[in-house]
């Protein structure tokens, strides 16, 4: 099964759109967010998937009843952490904070999705499991907007680089 994973979109509509593009492209059978969506404009974008999406609260999602109104046609989203089993079996387990992975209960999982630093990794523990951090999808911070596409089997995942954002001049 083949999962699109992205997270701190920071309300940038553009690379949203980007995103669920690449997210088509790749034939997603389903995207997980990570939280930090900032504000709902950047839910209408979500539409055009052509799968369903899952989504989690992030430190910075201010209007959270609104950005619920507009995930309703899109696909759930929540406050972290929490689980969800794919049709296949796989187990993922979905914050946007690796603290709240930490302090969580669950260690029954396959692959732990997280947010917050806006740096990218995909890691395994001693246990096999995945360990994804899908980067920013806005690209404010770092200027490389990233994503992750996930395979289910066999169990792996790659970052996918949306375009970069222009360098900014200090002097303009």
């Amino acid at each position: 099964m083949k999962v699109g994973i992205f997270a701190d979109s920071h309300d940038h509509v553009d690379n949203v759109r980007r995103a669920v593009a690449r997210f088509n492209r790749e034939g997603c059978e389903l995207v997980l967010f990570a939280g930090d969506f900032v504000s709902p404009i950047v839910v209408p974008p979500l539409r055009k998937l052509n799968c369903p999406a899952i989504a989690c609260f992030g430190d910075n999602d201010a209007n959270k009843v609104a950005l619920e109104g507009g995930m309703r046609i899109i696909g759930p989203i929540g406050e972290p952490p929490f689980g969800v089993q794919l049709a296949d079996g796989t187990r993922i387990l979905i914050a946007h904070e690796i603290g709240d992975l930490q302090s969580s209960p669950r260690s029954d999982f396959d692959v732990a999705i997280f947010a917050h630093t806006h740096r990218a990794s995909i890691k395994r523990d001693e246990q096999g499991r995945l360990y994804i951090n899908p980067g920013e999808t806005s690209g404010w911070t770092y200027r490389k907007p990233t994503v992750v596409l996930l395979e289910t089997s066999p169990l792996d995942a790659v970052l996918l680089s949306l375009p970069e954002m222009p360098e900014i001049d200090p002097e303009a």
